[in-house]
């Protein structure tokens, strides 16, 4: 299989040969200018804030990584991987990959780029004292070498299409050979200026920036204000100029705000109700199909995200994504047909609690609204809210209902991998089914990309009919800023353009 360089991966263009990343195309950006500082806000900053990208644990770490590394592949809006340290990258059978690297690249130290750090990056995180958080995902890097100085070859245990997906990770960016951990000297965007951990950070631009006339800001902030509404309050008295995670409900507050905007996100994020297979009621297929009957999911877009969502149906691709599947029927509110599921169960009447917490995004309102229906068809549902701290060790996956929340994954690969394969450890519903473990193994190796569309097609299919887990819509990301911040577009892997809205943004002022 081989793409041009003016084509994408996923274009479904296959002839035989290698397999080759297309050229970097970013969002469109009008007329930036360079200059300006800004502070930004997130939404939690901790002691274990670090500098080592393998290590990266919330969209704070993020952010910084990216201000300060760059990746070999990069993801944009349209989900596809493109080269980006990498000047290309090929494979014949999608388990050996030549990369070639750009030359002329260099640290913020002044050293170049070359392979050496790049088998450096990639071979740590197989070192289990370092205790990276894509350990598991690096075993399949069966072996990893130099081949000359702007040259390195990856072998994996098996094949893997995604590969190039995969590298864009924030974990998986380019630190320096020769270093005992990283100090924030990367090829990125920026230059460390100062890091308090649990406090801020602050960088600079990188003058050795290899992209010409990137970055555009001059020096940016990186704060947390963990309260959602104090956040809004900053945003809008001009402390700072740029806040991740804004809740629908406060869109108004912002949007009445003349010198302010929200910059909105489709994304895969989803909560999503899980009913364990391998205990009683919730294993029954009928009771089940009940639930999904009982799902109102136009209401939870309208009134628990205000708009800010796309309608969902219980599978976890969502429909701008390259892969989904359209041919899937729409679950739709049906009472009398959840009505026929619960008779037919034998469970007409039983008690069951739901547990639920704001650490699951909508949960609650989500349990309370299928507790109305569910009285109407004839089930008895308790809610149990739960605190937000300890909930995902205590409560996720461990009652017969609970609620679970999806972050973006980079590929569908990912997501089924971790969520719904037989023996994932977060398989939430317990749900094993050999069909789709075997569709699974096939896709990641199966570089046509009509073929793994396909495939991917048939596991949505399964998902939605057998799997016991709901998806009733898939959240927006919400970021408020100031309107002097231009630059900003969305990409639907996380807030503030999947973390990378440093190296685009600029100043209008």
């Amino acid at each position: 299989m081989h793409l041009s360089r003016r084509g994408l991966i996923g274009a479904g263009l296959a002839s035989a040969g290698a397999l080759a990343l297309p050229g970097l195309v970013g969002p469109a950006r009008a007329l930036p200018r360079q200059g300006g500082s800004i502070r930004v806000a997130m939404q939690s900053s901790s002691t274990a804030d670090t500098l080592d990208p393998a290590k990266g644990a919330m969209a704070t770490d993020y952010v910084r990584h990216f201000c300060l590394y760059s990746g070999l592949t990069r993801m944009e809006a349209d989900l596809r991987p493109r080269p980006f340290l990498a000047q290309s990258i090929e494979t014949t059978d999608r388990i050996t990959w030549a990369i070639a690297l750009r030359r002329g690249v260099r640290f913020a130290d002044g050293r170049e780029l070359t392979s050496a750090d790049v088998v450096h990056s990639l071979q740590r995180h197989l070192d289990p004292k370092l205790g990276s958080k894509v350990a598991s995902i690096a075993k399949q890097f069966a072996d990893v070498r130099a081949d000359g100085r702007h040259g390195v070859i990856i072998t994996l245990a098996g094949a893997n299409a995604d590969l190039p997906a995969i590298l864009s990770q924030s974990h998986f960016l380019i630190v320096p050979a020769g270093e005992a951990k990283p100090t924030g000297n990367g090829t990125g965007p920026f230059r460390l200026a100062d890091f308090r951990p649990g406090v801020r950070t602050v960088v600079t631009r990188n003058p050795e920036y290899w992209r010409d006339g990137e970055p555009y800001l001059d020096r940016i902030e990186i704060i947390a204000i963990p309260d959602e509404i104090g956040r809004v309050n900053a945003l809008l008295a001009g402390d700072v100029q740029l806040i991740i995670a804004v809740q629908p409900l406060s869109t108004r507050r912002i949007e009445r705000s003349s010198g302010h905007g929200i910059l909105t996100t489709p994304s895969p994020l989803y909560t999503d109700l899980i009913m364990r297979q391998t205990e009683l009621p919730t294993g029954n297929p009928d009771f089940v199909a009940a639930i999904k009957h009982l799902i109102d999911r136009p209401l939870i877009k309208r009134a628990l995200f205000r708009g800010y969502a796309t309608i969902g149906n219980d599978q976890p691709i969502p429909p701008f994504h390259p892969y989904y599947n359209p041919a899937v029927p729409q679950t739709v509110l049906d009472l009398d047909r959840a009505k026929w599921h619960i008779a037919r169960s034998g469970l007409k009447g039983v008690r069951l609690p739901i547990y639920c917490s704001p650490a699951a995004a909508g949960s609650v309102d989500m349990a309370s609204v299928l507790q109305e229906y569910g009285a109407q068809a004839g089930l008895d549902f308790a809610v149990n809210r739960m605190p937000a701290d300890g909930y995902w060790s205590t409560h996720w996956m461990k009652h017969p209902m609970s609620f679970g929340n999806t972050n973006p994954r980079p590929t569908a690969d990912l997501v089924f991998s971790q969520f719904f394969r037989s023996d994932a450890e977060w398989n939430e519903s317990g749900w094993k089914n050999p069909r789709f473990d075997q569709l699974l193994t096939l896709a990641r190796a199966d570089a046509d990309e009509a073929r793994r569309k396909e495939l991917y097609g048939e596991m949505q299919q399964l998902v939605h009919d057998q799997c016991g887990v709901a998806i009733p819509v898939f959240i927006h990301m919400l970021d408020g800023h100031d309107r002097r911040l231009k630059g900003m577009t969305a990409i639907p892997l996380g807030g503030l353009m999947g973390y990378r809205f440093a190296e685009y943004a600029w100043w209008d002022a």
